[in-house]
């Protein structure tokens, strides 16, 4: 019997760090010892007092069992709390919080919720890759709309409100934007509240980078005034609080909106690990000192990348946010970032990501984790400065040979 992948995954390939970190495991197996500057997981340890919270719950023997679909009040009660907090957004906990295995899993939710044949969806580029898979697999037609550094990587609404948008129902954006670390101001985000409001269109608003490196109070699109209206938030604990691999995330916004979520999540799962909700109401409580300590470390570490990514004569533009550093590669040296990112690979041993994987307007970029510890930072830098002294000296010994 011959059977056939369903046509959904036509246009839709592995996702690339799955393939990456394959490629990378068999060149360490192999003896080659890559440092890899790649995927953003967070390597620090959550506080002390969210593993203890998990450890007491874990030792409890009746916390085994399925949850709610919908997570323990305990667990929306403290999201909520988060945000009226840190961002001076009140929401209901009982029906405008939904909590999610990770901000991923709950862009598939949406997706499959909302969207069908016909439909469209505008996605930046670059962006995320994830968001062209989930239009492409709910069967979606995909309209990329351009960041680019002229444009201070925002889009422009002006432009796009000129198009024909009248299939469009959704769109999404990610400020603090992933790859390039540009923050949104508040005039910039009521803009496209009002963008979205005047063509009939849901913004999902994929939010958690805001708490790492920013200088401004992190932001809501939700604290916009009629947001609500329009909105949907994802937001996560993954790079906030160390908590990539336990996989806690959130839903925000319309309670009908989340609602319709919640009927096609609960045929998802069965529920998240009560000792991980305890946890997560823990890590959600923890106050200014605790992002203070994060960010002084990734602080330390970013100045390591920026040296770095100079070395190999990458510009990186000031005022980037979040876990990565967006640099512009030397178009005289390298035809764009995968060549740089292959070349440094091969002759530095140090993996830095090609901008192209976020999109065509990325391809001539780079960009780079702050993922690791400072010494091994410091030995990736020590590296690409020996390569480009044995490139420099190369280049010598031809010139004389000629």
């Amino acid at each position: 019997m011959q059977v056939t992948t369903a046509s959904r995954l036509a246009h839709t390939g592995e996702y690339y760090f799955s393939r990456k970190l394959r490629e990378l495991a068999a060149l360490n197996a192999a003896g080659a010892n890559i440092i890899s500057l790649g995927i953003g997981s967070p390597d620090l340890p959550p506080h002390p007092s969210v593993v203890a919270a998990l450890a007491a719950t874990a030792a409890q023997p009746n916390a085994h069992g399925y949850q709610s679909y919908q997570g323990t009040p305990a667990l929306r009660q403290a999201m909520a709390g988060f945000y009226q907090t840190h961002y001076g957004v009140t929401l209901d906990p009982a029906t405008e919080v939904l909590p999610l295995a990770g901000s991923k899993e709950g862009l598939m939710h949406i997706g499959m919720t909302f969207l069908e044949a016909g439909d469209a969806v505008l996605i930046p580029n670059p962006g995320y890759p994830t968001y062209r898979a989930v239009a492409e697999i709910c069967g979606a037609e995909v309209r990329e709309y351009d960041l680019t550094a002229a444009t201070g990587w925002l889009p422009d609404l002006d432009a796009l409100a000129q198009c024909d948008l009248s299939r469009v129902k959704l769109m999404l954006v990610n400020y603090p934007h992933m790859p390039t670390g540009t923050p949104a101001s508040p005039e910039f985000l009521a803009r496209l509240v009002a963008f979205a409001a005047a063509h009939s269109i849901m913004l999902v608003h994929d939010n958690p980078y805001g708490f790492v490196l920013n200088e401004t109070p992190p932001m809501s699109l939700l604290a916009v005034p009629g947001a609500r209206e329009v909105a949907l938030e994802l937001n996560s604990l993954s790079k906030s609080h160390n908590l990539a691999g336990w996989r806690v995330g959130m839903l925000v916004g319309r309670a009908d909106w989340l609602t319709e979520v919640l009927r096609f999540k609960s045929n998802m799962d069965s529920g998240m690990f009560l000792g991980t909700q305890q946890a997560a109401v823990v890590a959600l409580a923890l106050g200014p000192a605790w992002f203070a300590e994060l960010n002084a470390t990734y602080r330390a570490r970013r100045e390591l990348v920026r040296e770095l990514l100079a070395a190999l004569g990458c510009e990186a533009a000031p005022g980037q946010t979040g876990l990565f550093i967006w640099a512009a590669v030397p178009s005289s040296q390298y035809a764009d970032g995968y060549a740089l990112s292959d070349a440094v690979l091969a002759e530095a041993r140090v993996f830095l990501t090609p901008g192209g994987i976020f999109g065509s307007n990325g391809n001539g970029y780079v960009r780079a984790s702050l993922c690791q510890p400072a010494s091994v930072l410091r030995e990736a830098l020590a590296r690409v400065k020996n390569q480009k002294e044995r490139q420099a000296e190369l280049a010598e010994a031809a010139r004389v040979a000629h």
